[in-house]
């Protein structure tokens, strides 16, 4: 109580009379003037001004005009923290549709199996194919045979299945050398989903528990 009578007889003591309708604003500029205005005091623009009630109660409170550099500073500041907190809104977006999708460790080991599965099966396809060339590289081997004497006598047909077939082989081998690769990607993505579930199932499982009785 004492507070607030204290606050209104500091305000009144810089209020000159106004009229009942007008806006005040209250200050003590550089010089140690006390100003009162029905706008804002341009002498006051680098510290605090009241903004008082006809009744001298303070309204709000006017923050010192700032600096370009100061202005500069603020706007970094501002920007930085919308940005933290859309990172964090994401963040949380994200969790919420990974336990959506993994309520268990269950499901998540399930589709991690599934997924290398894919890859596995497209390897097996490609290590196929790669019997098929070799069956035809043995097809043209023999046909080779005739040729040993003089090979420049080798069609150009032949020397064309020989080209074709060492590069089918050797596209599928680097094929297979990339879903290897994918493999690994795979895993990795599938370890560092595992790790942030963990957490998320902890604390789900600690949400749904009961509280203990007291």
């Amino acid at each position: 109580m004492k507070s607030r009578v204290a606050v209104a007889v500091c305000a009144s003591a810089l209020l000159v009379a106004v009229p009942a309708w007008a806006q005040i604003y209250a200050c003590v500029d550089a010089k140690g003037r006390k100003i009162t205005s029905d706008r804002p005091i341009p002498e006051c623009n680098d510290r605090e001004q009241k903004e008082l009630n006809t009744n001298a109660t303070i309204k709000r409170t006017v923050k010192p005009v700032m600096t370009a550099e100061e202005q500069r500073v603020f706007d970094e500041q501002q920007k930085a923290q919308t940005e933290e907190r859309l990172r964090l809104n994401e963040e949380k977006r994200k969790d919420r549709a990974l336990l959506t999708r993994y309520p268990n460790r269950a499901s998540h080991d399930k589709e991690r199996v599934a997924t290398l599965a894919q890859v596995d099966d497209v390897m097996r396809a490609a290590s196929k194919r790669i019997g098929e060339l070799s069956e035809q590289r043995k097809t043209i081997d023999t046909e080779l045979e005739f040729y040993k004497k003089d090979p420049s006598k080798i069609p150009f047909s032949l020397k064309r299945q020989i080209e074709d077939n060492d590069n089918s082989a050797a596209v599928q081998k680097r094929f297979i050398l990339d879903q290897e690769a994918e493999k690994k990607r795979i895993n990795m993505r599938f370890d560092e989903e595992l790790g942030r579930l963990k957490s998320l199932w902890l604390l789900t499982a600690g949400a749904a528990s009961p509280a203990p009785k007291k």
